[in-house]
């Protein structure tokens, strides 16, 4: 492997809300084209079973960052992973501003115009089309995920630009071959052409039994030369705290698999890494990062709003320790 060097409020009403919308249609648009997908038509294979007895990564996501788009299972296990690592928020925002700065370094440096994203999450802006479209208006972008409430939320997803597109898939990264022949997917990438593979704090969801390498290469495999892959993973190797982390997201019901550094580095073989290579994802050309996602609104230091409070640390505080996520692009020859 080489370094290239050029390059709340209880969810239940307010997502029922939702779902009464997707239902008639998204964003109310009956005749609307929402990122060339007619607005009433519920993307293939949805189905809205939320399971809110069961928490879901996304959902405990969105309540890590602050979201209101969670139920009392999600909030309860969120709350014991905090118990044993309270750095969980930490984790969660940086990650996601890792994906804002490749995101904005894919478009606006590399030049792509056209993104995969898997394991989208609930809708929290900017979302990456509108980090990607920021840069260039036209970029094209298909997001992907299997949480119905993900779904629901979908509108937000498809609110395109007028020159670019978006599109939706409701299937889990393990059903590669969904994916891949998916309508949406073939109706709004041209695959000839290089595209950006997002799976940003994904794979630690799939343990070593469904194998993630093999669905990794399968991935890249569609991408023609060119393309690139962005992706994030937890770890244990910088704060053992994290192995109780897993303990509590796999009692819980949820896969957790952390993996070490090298382990990390697999995902990336027969691809050249970006500089500054794979990295505790603060470190990822932190100069990169938009001041607006950067500052707390209001003062936030002094916030009784753990989010906000999470947000008013500055990026020269922190520590590979407290972040305990890697994170690297890596380019198809």
């Amino acid at each position: 492997m080489t370094v290239r060097r050029d390059e709340g409020r209880d969810a239940v009403s307010e997502t029922e809300n939702v779902l009464t919308t997707a239902d008639e249609g998204l964003g109310g648009k009956d005749t609307e084209e929402l990122g060339g997908q007619r607005a009433g038509q519920v993307p293939e294979g949805a189905g809205f079973d939320l399971k809110v007895d069961v928490p879901h990564p996304a959902r405990m996501y969105d309540y890590f960052l602050g979201g209101k788009d969670n139920f009392p299972a999600d909030r309860k296990t969120a709350e014991q992973v905090l118990g044993v690592f309270p750095n969980s928020r930490i984790v969660v925002r940086q990650n996601r501003l890792f994906m804002t700065r490749t995101t904005r370094y894919l478009a606006a440096e590399a030049g792509v115009r056209q993104f995969l994203d898997i394991g989208t999450g609930i809708p929290t802006s900017p979302n990456l089309h509108e980090v990607a479209q920021d840069v260039a208006p036209d970029a094209r972008v298909v997001y992907t995920d299997n949480d119905p409430i993900v779904l629901a939320h979908a509108r937000a997803l498809l609110a395109s630009t007028p020159q670019g597109r978006t599109a939706y898939i409701d299937a889990d990264l393990r059903d590669t071959r969904r994916i891949l022949t998916a309508p949406e997917l073939h109706d709004t990438l041209d695959l000839t052409r290089p595209i950006a593979l997002s799976l940003i704090a994904i794979f630690h969801f799939i343990p070593d039994g469904d194998d993630p390498y093999g669905i990794m290469r399968r991935l890249v495999d569609l991408l023609p030369s060119g393309s690139y892959v962005s992706l994030t993973h937890l770890t244990a190797d910088f704060d053992p705290a994290m192995r109780e982390v897993e303990r509590a997201y796999l009692t819980s019901g949820v896969p957790m698999h952390l993996r070490t550094r090298a382990e990390v580095e697999r995902f990336f073989e027969g691809l050249d890494l970006v500089e500054p290579g794979l990295q505790v994802v603060h470190h990822w050309r932190p100069e990169l990062a938009d001041p607006a996602e950067t500052t707390p609104a209001g003062d936030g230091a002094t916030s009784t709003d753990p989010a906000s409070r999470v947000k008013a640390i500055p990026l020269s505080e922190l520590t590979d320790a407290q972040v305990s996520i890697y994170g690297a692009v890596g380019y198809k020859p």
